[in-house]
């Protein structure tokens, strides 16, 4: 060690020096290794920022640790350093029930987090098998899943801010309690990097109704891949159980052995089958599933008849490494995707290539997303088994990538498969990647020697081909890629539009993405579709309805495209149902202005390999590069759909009763107030409060016999039920200002919101609606009071906006009239990480040519 530590900065209990006490440090729950320095236990995140700046000054590896269980060597100090270890930092900080939301610090063990939400009648998804030991701020670092994420998702799903201490010490705060903050999700970058682009302090969390009842079935099969076919059949059919998890016999039986857990351990496979929701919904549930699974083989069909008899399968299942112990002195656990429909001919792929190298291995995996665990019995002291187990996993991993999968679904990458990155991606995609680490820790000091190989190859950069008409129509990223690469060397403005705009002097020519229009892919099986970004939303989804499914998006305006809606990050009220943008997009083909093509992500649900680069380019308003085609996840169109409105007299009553509603939302896609809407058949009233719910006839059935009694209770007398959705309110609310007048958009965290909509500033003409289950409050102004004083408008709007503000939210215009553009901010924000943003801009548009002044920057 050729420098000291900063004993003199720290109480001496903070640092570990001593060898023998660091010998626990030398490894993670895999098998590589490495020698630290020192170990340092922060108590805060000012702790934080003081060993940051010192390790900068002194340029010392940083490793970030949470509670050891990773198993890709993500957490070794492969090149020595310090360990920043947060089992001190293991608070919540807030818990806020009613607006479904907490902060936490990364020392906190999920399972403890996990229970004090159930605890409040909420649910945080993200269950690891590790969950009992496994830490929020490593489940952060890898972006963890576990066995629900098939129908819930993944920990990148559940956070909408970071506190995050960067390589110089410096502090920044990324999004936040509100949605949708007007900057670069820098957010969804870091969420699974694995520390290698900042030590993550602090983490805001969202949660969801903890489903009132649910089932659980063990279905046996006579052998691996006929269980594998019977997983896609059940999700070609469109059905979303809330967990899939397969294990073969093998494992069966050594799991039986360890934890008697009563598996089928006589058959070839055994699936877990789990449905929840409300209890009326659960029984339909499991016959339509049982059907689907015995016309597949499916035979021994067992449904847990009480809790105890559940969590004993659950306790069996997530048990299986503690079963290897037993049978050999440790085992190499491979973490590899393929899409779902090539599940079974994955399986027997992967059983030739262990029967080929002589190994002793068995399958338990997450079979719903298609994220295989094949668990090899191995002995570290045999070198020559060794050898052959690492043989096998290069072939396995091989195969993931030719069946178009991913090399890691949620170990990550770390040490173990840094060297398959460039298999996976192109040397484009992996200098995208390296443009966020030199651009956050150009020293490499966060946790080296992860996620990138040693050698990372050339990227290509197209030739650039200058556009010489005014209204530009690439048909290809090539073909975009290579005119931006000669427009930037021209340094010549590019816009993207759909047609050109001769009053808008400043740009030197229009980009239309009307090329770039149809669908590319439709796998129902697998549940996603890839479309052009030129093509209107409308387009898809009348193509997706013919097929019984949906992309669940919406827009005021009709003829928004695929790639517009992205780029501008307009989530309608259906996201509390179903996420938002950021959650359905899987992969993006991006021409970068500097003359680069990339695949951004993958089509598989679960994909940690590197950094989430789709997510980058969500609310990016255009300024990084130029959408081609995208991959959305797919959703089965719900089998019900039912809105109740309520007439309200006072805003402050509409606020109470939609207030007591937001806590039994599960199905729920809407709960609104809207001001001035006209529904037929309901009584004029200066509010309406709406609730949509959607899904499975019983769930949508018996959510809204909660509402309407919740309503009653609170004195609403008349209740109608109408045709529209909470959804096609808010699009309607929003197309008032489509010509000469405003919209705005006011995130908020949202417990601010009953507030904020109360103290709202009035203008005349103002018409608000209230999305509760976003947090959000949308104004509209007419033309008359937009034309009438400007200078009026703009004393509102700081007026609204300091209000936001001063609560952690923001106020931003999302349309207003042409000739206003340039005398008035539409953003009226300055995020903390606006330097990381010039930063990024300036890397991948480096002469500053797309849609400049589009944004903040």
């Amino acid at each position: 060690m050729a420098y000291a530590l900063p004993t003199q900065l720290f109480d001496k209990r903070q640092l570990i020096t001593n060898p023998t006490e660091l010998i626990t440090y030398e490894v993670d729950a895999g098998f590589d290794r490495g020698k630290p320095d020192g170990v340092f236990y922060a108590n805060s995140t000012a702790d934080v920022s003081r060993i940051m700046q010192w390790a900068h000054r002194a340029k010392v590896p940083l490793i970030a640790r949470g509670a050891g269980t990773g198993l890709s060597g993500g957490a070794v100090p492969e090149h020595g350093g310090i360990i920043v270890e947060f089992a001190r930092m293991n608070h919540v900080l807030e818990f806020d029930s009613v607006g479904r939301s907490a902060v936490l610090e990364p020392g906190l063990v999920n399972l403890v987090f996990d229970a004090l939400a159930k605890q409040a009648g909420l649910y945080y998804p993200p269950d690891p098998s590790s969950g009992r030991s496994s830490t929020i701020g490593g489940n952060l670092g890898e972006n963890a899943g576990g066995p629900h994420c098939f129908k819930y998702g993944v920990t990148t799903n559940y956070i909408t801010g970071l506190e995050v201490v960067l390589a110089d010490g410096q502090i920044v705060n990324l999004g936040g309690r509100a949605l949708d903050y007007p900057e670069y999700d820098l957010c969804g970058i870091l969420v699974g990097s694995e520390g290698t682009l900042g030590i993550v302090t602090r983490a805001d969390v969202r949660l969801i109704r903890n489903p009132p009842g649910v089932k659980t079935m063990m279905v046996a099969f006579d052998s691996i891949e006929q269980a594998g076919k019977a997983v896609s059949a059940v999700i070609s059919a469109g059905l979303v159980p809330a967990t899939l998890e397969m294990m073969d016999q093998k494992v069966m039986g050594m799991i039986e052995a360890y934890a008697a857990a009563n598996l089928p351990v006589t058959a070839g496979a055994g699936l877990i089958v789990e449905v929840d929701g409300y209890p009326a919904s659960l029984d339909s549930q499991m016959e339509e599933l049982a059907d689907i699974l015995t016309q597949n083989g499916g035979h021994s069909l067992r449904i847990a008849q009480s809790e105890e008899e559940r969590q004993k399968i659950w306790y069996g299942r997530k048990s299986a490494a503690g079963a290897m112990s037993r049978l050999a002195p440790t085992f190499y656990l491979v973490d590899v995707t393929v899409p779902r429909s090539r599940l079974a001919e994955a399986l027997a792929d992967v059983d030739k290539i262990c029967d080929k190298y002589q190994l002793r291995a068995g399958h338990v995996f997450h079979a719903g997303d298609g994220n295989l665990h094949p668990l090899i019995l191995c002995d570290a002291r045999d070198k020559e088994l060794m050898r052959r187990t690492f043989q096998a996993c290069d072939e396995i991993v091989e195969l993931a990538i030719a069946k178009e999968g991913s090399i890691t679904g949620e170990h990550g990458v770390g040490i173990e498969k840094r060297r398959y990155m460039p298999v996976m991606y192109t040397a484009a995609e992996l200098s995208a990647m390296l443009d966020f680490k030199q651009m956050l820790d150009p020293h490499r000091l966060l946790n080296p020697g992860k996620v990138f190989p040693d050698d990372i190859p050339v990227p290509k950069y197209v030739e650039p081909v200058l556009p010489t008409e005014n209204l530009w129509t690439p048909a290809t990223a090539e073909e975009a890629a290579a005119g931006l690469r000669a427009l930037s060397a021209a340094k010549q403005r590019v816009q993207i539009s759909s047609q050109a705009d001769p009053k808008r002097s400043e740009i030197d020519l229009w980009l239309s993405t009307n090329k770039l229009q149809g669908i590319k892919v439709f796998a129902q099986d697998d549940l996603y579709v890839t479309v052009g970004a030129g093509t209107p939303l409308q387009e898809l989804q009348t193509y997706l309805q013919q097929h019984g499914m949906q992309a669940p998006l919406a827009t005021p305006w009709p003829a928004t495209t695929i790639g517009g809606l992205i780029a501008t990050n307009i989530n309608a009220p259906l996201r509390m149902r179903y996420g938002a943008l950021r959650d359905l997009i899987l992969a993006t083909t991006v021409a970068l202005p500097d003359g680069r093509v990339i695949r951004a992500g993958r089509a598989v649900v679960k994909n940690v390999a590197g950094y989430d680069l789709p997510k980058i380019f969500v609310g990016s308003q255009g300024t990084l590069g130029l959408l081609t085609d995208v991959t959305l996840k797919l959703i089965p169109a719900p089998r019900a759909q039912r809105t109740l409105a309520v007439p309200v007299a006072e805003l402050k009553q509409s606020i109470a009763l939609a207030q007591r509603l937001v806590p039994q939302a599960m199905v729920a896609s809407a709960v609104l107030v809207a001001e001035g809407a006209q529904l037929p058949g309901l009584q004029t009233a200066p509010y309406t409060l709406l609730y949509t719910a959607e899904g499975l006839p019983e769930d949508v059935d018996a959510e809204l016999t909660q509402v309407a009694m919740i309503l009653r209770h609170g004195g609403a007398t008349n209740i109608l039920e109408t045709n529209l959705t909470g959804t096609d309110i808010w699009a309607s609310h929003l197309n008032q200002a489509s010509t000469d007048g405003m919209a705005i958009r006011i995130g908020l965290p949202a417990q601010a919101l009953s507030e904020i909509s109360q103290t709202l500033p009035p203008l005349a003409g103002q018409k608000n609606l209230l999305d509760f289950g976003a947090g959000m409050i949308y104004v509209t102004l007419p033309p008359e009071t937009v034309e009438g004083s400007l200078e009026a408008v703009q004393v509102w709007l700081t007026a609204v906006r300091r209000l936001a503000h001063a609560r952690g939210g923001y106020a931003v215009v999302m349309a207003m009239p042409d000739h206003l553009q340039g005398r008035l901010d539409p953003w009226g924000y300055q995020p903390e990480a606006m330097p990381l943003m010039r930063a990024l801009k300036a890397r991948w548009d480096p002469a500053g040519i797309l849609n400049t002044n589009a944004f903040i920057l």
